[in-house]
């Protein structure tokens, strides 16, 4: 028989015979690059090329299982017997039998025992080599959504530069569409600080400066990827707590520097912590806990976090609130497909195209008087008024009009953002260590947008050296971050992940020259002025849109795992309500009703360090274990990390995949040339290979 003398088989056909197909991958695998045990697909390149698999010796036995490569041995009917131990879908076997019925043609007929002659005789053509017919096979049948599709939907890649015209078109497009995501939080923080609109405006300009600058450095030094660095959600909730601890409920005027400085003392020292994880390669140890199935309901839980602040502040003028929220949604969903000279802009410009009707909608009431009541002053305290009529009407003033800003008149035509501007920062190691694990978190998220951001624009995914790299340099923007004042971390905008794929626009030129655009704005002191001067009704409105776009693209993460799974969805369903109902214990314990009067009932749970259920002899350790438990993603975060590594699942079922192996990605030009350090900086520290290709 065939099988009893290897070395006297005669030679197999055409390749690939109809029973040497290699196993398809799933979507899901296909999409994240995962490879599965007895897929053929290992002989492709990580730059979406196929390289010419080594040939076996004699002596072995001809099927690499393993490797996904080699020649089956026929079984003594002529089947392969690979073909009993693959798994095949319906469209495996549509494309064999297609592939077979092409091959029949050419060969010269079956052989003995139902084997293909190798007598090239016959046949007219030359029979391709087995590397070439591998080139001109696979990539018909690999599917890659990701890394082959995307040449064909991706208008600009990442190492394209295209004209200065468009570059700068989709430059300014990126940063117009995310605009939500760089100056929500300053309007948002800076108020809760006792900030006046003036100190909001200064910080808004800064915000502007540090995301430009961080932005160009971190494409040039960091991933490489064209992700946009600003203030993160993800500090948010942190800068609300430490705004709200006891220390400073008690002070008098003007608190906005005092507690700045705070801010920026315990962001400096946390953000060293996350530059320090990411450079000596703590960070590369820690991803190998951290999976889809875990960063899903982390992220997930930074949206939900704060659905106490979004539509009760809406609530205050619901006429200009839910207009709002109505344009926005109908801008994103209901008009989404309509283009305008070739370009979705409903889509793209959701959220500033809503801010600028929803804002001269309020103009125009705030103008026709809609908002004035007779003998009624928007400016005297409502405790000093005596009408009740005016006394139910303050509130409208106060919320709906347009004019209660005076940022725009008091803001200066040219102001440049400088370090320590607010005075010395001051370090609390309290605020130090929330901070800190904080961090940890936002590394988290952006471990995902960097995931996520590669597979439509690079060659393949980056390596554990690069997002320990990109890592490492976003703890060192955050640094400047604190230097400057911004109030909170700058980190990845995991929003950015969704404008690259709506514009198609995946250059990191066109992400660098909008940040240089940006770094101009900031010097302007009348734009800081405009942006501050927005109504917090709109901005509220605007972050209910905001945060539900973060909590879905965080769920989104579960697409590289298996979501249909039980196990994930009982590990994600219960970090996701847990991290709603623990810090809800957290934030109500202790609380007697008209408790903290003084501070607004959206931000009563931040100030859970004052009440929490955890009271021992120390103080300050109280301050941290009540403050980190309040958190929603870190509950989640905790809960989702343990249940996923101790929980018995598949890699598949998990996500758990190589997304790139270090050795083939250095041996692959492409994957060098999008991640490599520029200006051959990489070669100087060749040797640190946990922050390398």
């Amino acid at each position: 028989m065939a099988s009893s003398d290897s070395t006297k088989r005669p030679r197999p056909g055409p390749w690939p015979p109809a029973g040497e197909q290699p196993a398809m991958q799933s979507s899901w695998a296909k999409r994240t690059g995962f490879r599965t045990r007895f897929s053929g697909e290992t002989n492709a390149s990580d730059s979406g090329q196929i390289v010419a698999a080594p040939k076996p010796k004699e002596s072995e036995f001809p099927v690499d299982l393993e490797a996904g490569r080699g020649r089956p041995a026929p079984a003594g009917n002529g089947e392969p017997e690979s073909e009993k131990m693959r798994p095949s879908s319906d469209r495996d076997q549509s494309v064999r039998k297609r592939r077979d019925s092409e091959g029949a043609g050419k060969s010269a007929g079956p052989g003995p025992n139902g084997q293909v002659r190798s007598d090239p005789a016959p046949q007219p053509p030359p029979k391709p080599s087995r590397e070439e017919e591998v080139v001109d096979v696979l990539p018909q049948v690999v599917n890659d959504e990701a890394f082959v599709a995307r040449h064909s939907h991706m208008k600009y890649e990442l190492r394209d530069t295209p004209g200065l015209v468009p570059i700068s078109l989709y430059g300014l497009q990126h940063y117009i569409s995310i605009l939500g995501s760089l100056i929500l939080i300053p309007l948002v923080i800076i108020p809760a600080m006792g900030g006046s609109h003036e100190d909001t405006s200064m910080v808004v300009s800064t915000v502007m400066f540090v995301s430009g600058v961080t932005t160009l450095l971190h494409t040039f030094f960091g991933s490489r990827l064209p992700l946009i660095q600003g203030p993160s959600f993800v500090y948010l909730a942190p800068a609300l707590v430490i705004i709200n601890s006891p220390e400073f409920q008690g002070l008098n005027g003007n608190n906005f520097k005092h507690i700045m400085k705070h801010l920026q003392g315990a962001i400096i020292i946390s953000s060293a912590f996350q530059a320090f994880l990411g450079y000596s390669g703590l960070m590369s140890v820690l991803l190998r806990f951290i999976n889809p199935v875990v960063v899903s309901p982390t992220i997930a839980a930074v949206g939900l976090s704060f659905y106490s602040y979004g539509f009760p502040q809406v609530g205050t003028c619901l006429e200009i609130g839910i207009v709002q929220i109505l344009l926005v949604v109908i801008f994103s969903l209901y008009l989404r497909k309509i283009s305008v000279f070739g370009h979705r802009i409903f889509l793209i410009y959701a959220v500033p195209l809503g801010l600028a009707i929803t804002w001269a909608a309020a103009f125009l009431l705030t103008e026709t008087g809609a908002y004035n009541y007779k003998g009624c002053d928007m400016n005297i305290p409502a405790s000093n008024i005596v009408s009740e009529a005016c006394r139910k009407h303050v509130s409208r003033m106060k919320h709906c009009r347009v004019d209660t800003s005076h940022a725009l008149k008091s803001s200066p035509w040219f102001r440049f953002p400088y370090p320590l501007q607010w005075g010395t920062p001051v370090f609390d190691w309290k605020m130090v260590l929330v901070m800190c694990a904080v961090s940890i978190i936002a590394s988290v998220d952006s471990v995902g947008s960097y995931h996520a951001s590669s597979l439509l624009v690079a060659s393949r995914p980056p390596t554990p050296g690069v997002l320990s790299r990109g890592i490492g340099f976003e703890g060192l923007s955050s640094v400047l971050a604190g230097l400057w004042g911004t109030g909170t971390g700058c980190t990845t905008l995991t929003e950015n992940v969704h404008t690259i794929a709506v514009t198609k626009m995946g250059s990191r030129r066109a992400v660098e020259l909008g940040a240089c655009i940006l770094i101009l704005l900031s010097l302007v002191g009348k734009v800081g002025g405009f942006i501050a001067s927005i109504p917090d009704v709109i901005v509220a409105a605007l972050l209910c849109f905001m945060w539900a776009m973060l909590a879905a693209l965080g769920l989104s993460n579960l697409r590289y795992s298996e979501a249909g799974s039980s196990r994930n969805i009982i590990i994600v369903g219960l970090s996701l309500f847990f991290s709603l109902s623990v810090p809800a214990y957290f934030q109500q314990y202790g609380v007697s009703p008209n408790a903290n009067s003084s501070v607004p009932s959206y931000f009563q749970p931040y100030i859970v360090a004052s009440h929490g259920p955890i009271r021992g002899k120390y103080g300050g350790v109280n301050y941290v274990l009540n403050t980190l438990l309040s958190f929603h993603m870190i509950v989640a975060f905790l809960i989702a990390v343990v249940l996923d590594n101790t929980v018995p699942g598949s890699r598949q079922e998990r996500g758990v995949y190589v997304w790139c192996e270090t050795e083939t990605a250095r041996r692959e030009p492409a994957v060098a040339k999008d991640y490599e350090l520029p200006f051959r900086v990489g070669r100087v520290f060749r040797w640190v290979k946990w922050v390398g290709l």
